[in-house]
């Protein structure tokens, strides 16, 4: 199978035009492949069955290989496969119906409740920057919104008033989402007076943060932003513009709010996406070796 292999590899190479780093791990995931079916004396391409490659699969797994690197494999091999039927190598796929390995959902990194508050209280509210860093991350945490909805809001999407902030997700989908009062007070301080101190003369700017040139902040400026912040509040952890998002859904649900509405509140459309921010539960072992009052007698 080895020279269908090397055929393969040019076959992305020139034809498809993939770099060498991305062939080259084509490359490593069928020839492993390859070199396990000819330990058990399948040689051609005709001969490889699905029970054959879920084998393979299976060994990996065992040899404790990561689910994405799994996922990976399985991927290579159903387009090195698709590649020698189209080219009349073999009439049948056997990679069709595969079962592919889902992937590891890892709860995404956030801040402690303490950490959040060094964090808010770093940028100096006195200064027209500082006020509008204070109010950025303010409302980020409050609502928990993405920071790409963040940097298009417009002066009129947070109504300091009735503490709320309309947002549109990717989707285009509008959110109306509730804000803490201490969110509120910072927008409206840094709109009092510091917001117009940022715009420049003439300008019809309606963007709500302002960069130094007068024009709406970016996700690329916030993220300098909050890795500045996040230094200053003694924060080692590695800080990117999510990470008050992931805290906010991370606190909310470990305070008890249920999930169907921190999913409505942070726009998922699927409450899968949602349940990545669940604590893990207790085993029922666990559970009960810690609460029952002779589990230990």
């Amino acid at each position: 199978m080895k020279q269908y292999l090397d055929a393969y590899i040019s076959f992305l190479s020139e034809e498809r035009g993939l770099s060498s780093s991305t062939t080259g791990s084509y490359h490593k995931d069928i020839a492993g492949f390859i070199d396990f079916a000819e330990q058990r004396g399948v040689d051609e391409p005709a001969d490889v069955n699905r029970t054959l490659l879920s084998l393979y699969l299976g060994s990996l797994k065992q040899k404790g290989r990561a689910p994405s690197t799994i996922m990976r494999c399985t991927v290579s091999l159903r387009s090195f496969f698709q590649y020698l039927v189209r080219s009349s190598v073999i009439v049948q796929d056997p990679s069709i119906m595969l079962e592919t390995p889902k992937p590891e959902r890892k709860v995404p990194k956030a801040l402690s409740i303490e950490q959040v508050d060094k964090l808010l209280s770093a940028p100096d509210g006195s200064t027209p920057h500082g006020a509008r860093d204070k109010a950025m991350l303010e409302l980020l945490y409050a609502a928990g919104i993405r920071v790409s909805e963040l940097v298009t809001l417009g002066v009129h999407d947070v109504n300091t008033d009735m503490r709320f902030v309309r947002c549109t997700g990717s989707s285009g989908k509008e959110r109306i989402l509730p804000i803490s009062p201490i969110a509120a007070r910072s927008v409206e301080l840094y709109l009092a007076g510091m917001r117009e101190k940022l715009l420049k003369a003439g300008s019809e700017e309606d963007g709500l943060f302002l960069n130094a040139l007068g024009t709406r902040l970016t996700r690329q400026g916030f993220w300098k932003i909050i890795k500045k912040h996040g230094k200053e509040a003694g924060i080692t952890e590695d800080i990117t513009p999510h990470t008050l998002r992931h805290s906010f859904a991370i606190h909310m649900l470990d305070n008890g709010a249920d999930l169907r509405s921190v999913q409505e509140m942070l726009g998922h459309s699927d409450i899968s996406t949602t349940q990545m921010y669940q604590t893990p539960k207790k085993s029922m072992k666990e559970v009960y070796e810690t609460h029952h009052p002779r589990a230990g007698n």
